[in-house]
């Protein structure tokens, strides 16, 4: 069996449909379902078994075995809320129930590959994997960031497999459920369905109108990166989940347009309860995962949009 946490999220979603694809249906889902709208993330998946989310962590709180003989584990559950400032909730979600779930893992042998976020990198210039380039900007970030720095004790040579991928801005299918933490191509391709104009932030951090730079990567990029990691036990690491190249706000406005056909941008003042938390520049730097042997080129933002408002 596999286990996938968040499962019914966008990126566990995608995760699900691709070993079903693969052949793969004997999973067991860790999901919160108060939302149970995001059911329809999973409509067209097959699972074996599900397990609610708070009572996984009560069991495993109360010392409870909660992944049996798993085959592996793969941990995309967590608030990604980036505005959320509850500091005690994020840290429960995001570090301790990661914690209780990796130690039974390295108990069992169990390979574990778990997200990360490029968040951790906050508002630098370098997207290396190293504590010089890890400087939080939110409490999503800070989560993140001090899970994988309790990973960093058992590597490079966990007791089994430990992988973290500092997951870029993904977008891609099965999003829609995320608000306003959905993509700007989902937020683009809503707009122009609804009238003619895209609104983008006006400049920030030096840069001009629309000009600010993310590294997006499509979904199906990332899943093929998870399971290039499943099939390879004997790799542990953390590692960036990105192109390592990045583009404009306007380039991503740009690809919207070309799909819909029509459509103009118009700038809106940058918000000022984001001045401060907000990443103007991102850009992964895939050394370490080029180095790890893997190969496979990624889609920029002009194929990834075509591929995501086709399949929407």
């Amino acid at each position: 069996m596999i286990i996938v946490t968040g499962a019914a999220g966008f990126i566990g979603s995608n995760l699900v449909k691709a070993l079903n694809e693969q052949g793969e249906t004997n999973i067991r889902i860790v999901e919160d379902f108060e939302d149970g709208r995001k059911m329809f993330n999973l409509a067209d998946c097959r699972i074996r078994d599900y397990a609610d989310r708070d009572e996984t962590l009560r069991r495993m709180r109360a010392g409870e075995d909660v992944i049996g003989t798993a085959r592996a584990v793969l941990h995309q559950g967590a608030c990604s809320t980036t505005t959320e400032w509850n500091g005690r909730y994020m840290m429960e979600t995001n570090f301790e129930f990661s914690q209780r779930l990796l130690g039974q893992c390295l108990a069992k042998g169990t390979p574990f590959i778990y997200a990360s976020s490029a968040s951790v990198y906050g508002a630098g210039q370098e997207f290396r994997v190293h504590p010089d380039c890890e400087h939080p900007i939110n409490m999503y970030a800070f989560s993140k960031l001090a899970f994988d720095n309790y990973v960093r004790q058992y590597l490079p040579d966990p007791p089994s497999q430990v992988v973290g991928l500092r997951y870029f801005n993904v977008y891609g299918p099965r999003e829609q459920h995320k608000g306003s933490m959905a993509s700007v191509v989902w937020h683009f391709h809503q707009q122009l369905l609804q009238g003619d104009e895209l609104r983008l932030f006006e400049g920030s951090d030096g840069y001009a109108d629309g000009e600010q730079r993310r590294d997006f990567v499509y979904v199906d990029d990332i899943v093929k990166l998870n399971l290039w990691f499943l099939e390879r036990p004997g790799i542990s690491g953390i590692f960036n989940a990105g192109t390592g190249r990045s583009q404009t706000f306007n380039e991503v406005a740009r690809a919207v347009i070309a799909w819909h056909g029509h459509g103009k941008i118009r700038y809106v003042p940058f918000p000022d309860e984001l001045r401060g938390s907000y990443q103007s520049f991102t850009e992964a730097d895939l050394t370490e995962l080029r180095a790890a042997g893997y190969s496979a080129a990624f889609v920029d933002v002009e194929e990834g949009v075509r591929r995501y408002l086709d399949a929407l």
